[in-house]
């Protein structure tokens, strides 16, 4: 691996997709997402997570190493593979259950990545998320780290406030935050979405993006905010944007200033525009990436 690597941890899993006319198995996991978007962007990225010896296990490495990721071989345990579990209604409205334990092995990480991401479930749930802050407090000063918090309120539950905590305390670990409007407006109720990136930016990144969907996304570094307007493409579905815009957001650190936040923003625009203008969890090459 080059010094450009990148480390990532975090949960792998089935999408198990129920709708009326039938059930779909596809892999996902946010943090997976992103691993294997940066491996399709054409950097090399390790990947540490918790995976059964299982069929769907099985499916999963084959879904990440296909696309060039280099999965740890402590993420593969003897035991059933996680699953969340959308069941669609006939309006499109899902209900989800997550079938996930996590934890991880972290005796033997990779050395010398220049950016170490995770998020997600992996940040929050016991007894692997204590395990991910010691490695992120290890880690400091030594990779950029990067973190997206991507709520998920059917494991968190309804109080937004334990979870609030356990987020700002990661937060305050790492380098860059991105976060969606729906992640802000769970964690920090009826507070504007400016306001939460000044207050998380407060606790130490030195960059905070925040995606808003429609509205397009701001950068927000001390005494600097970026406006990235909509994508100017047909919308066919939001499935994997976030993870693609992370994915972009990575691969734009590793290539540019820090300080260039118009670059940076364009960088994980342009790869969330090319998700959101194909079905499912589509995730650019580096050679579909439009940022002129």
């Amino acid at each position: 691996m080059t010094n450009r690597f990148v480390f990532v941890v975090g949960e792998a899993l089935i999408d198990v997709i129920v709708r009326p006319g039938g059930t779909d198995e596809v892999p996902g996991g946010s943090p997976a997402n992103v691993a294997r978007g940066l491996a399709r962007l054409g950097v090399p990225t390790a990947l540490l997570t918790s995976i059964g010896d299982d069929d769907h296990g099985r499916l999963v490495l084959r879904h990440l190493t296909g696309a060039g990721v280099d999965v740890l071989p402590a993420s593969v345990h003897h035991g059933r593979t996680a699953t969340a579990t959308a069941t669609v209604d006939a309006s499109g409205d899902a209900r989800y259950v997550f079938d996930i334990d996590w934890d991880i092995e972290t005796a033997a990480i990779p050395d010398g990545a220049a950016v170490v991401h995770t998020g997600s479930i992996a940040a929050f749930l016991e007894p692997g998320a204590g395990k991910v802050r010691a490695l992120l407090r290890d880690l400091r000063g030594r990779a950029t780290l990067t973190f997206d918090p991507n709520v998920r309120p059917a494991i968190l539950g309804t109080d937004p406030a334990p979870a609030r905590a356990t987020f700002e305390a990661v937060a305050s670990l790492v380098d860059v935050v991105k976060l969606s409007a729906e992640d802000a407006g769970w964690l920090y109720p009826g507070r504007p979405l400016d306001a939460v990136a000044e207050h998380i930016a407060g606790a130490g990144p030195r960059l905070v993006a925040v995606t808003r969907a429609a509205a397009g996304s701001t950068l927000h570094a001390p005494g600097h905010v970026v406006r990235i307007g909509p994508a100017a493409v047909d919308v066919v579905d939001t499935v994997g944007a976030g993870d693609s815009y992370m994915a972009g957001l990575i691969l734009g650190l590793l290539e540019t200033p820090p300080a260039a936040l118009d670059r940076l923003g364009a960088v994980a625009a342009a790869a969330a525009s090319y998700t959101v203008s194909r079905r499912g969890a589509e995730l650019p090459r580096y050679r579909d990436l439009e940022t002129d």
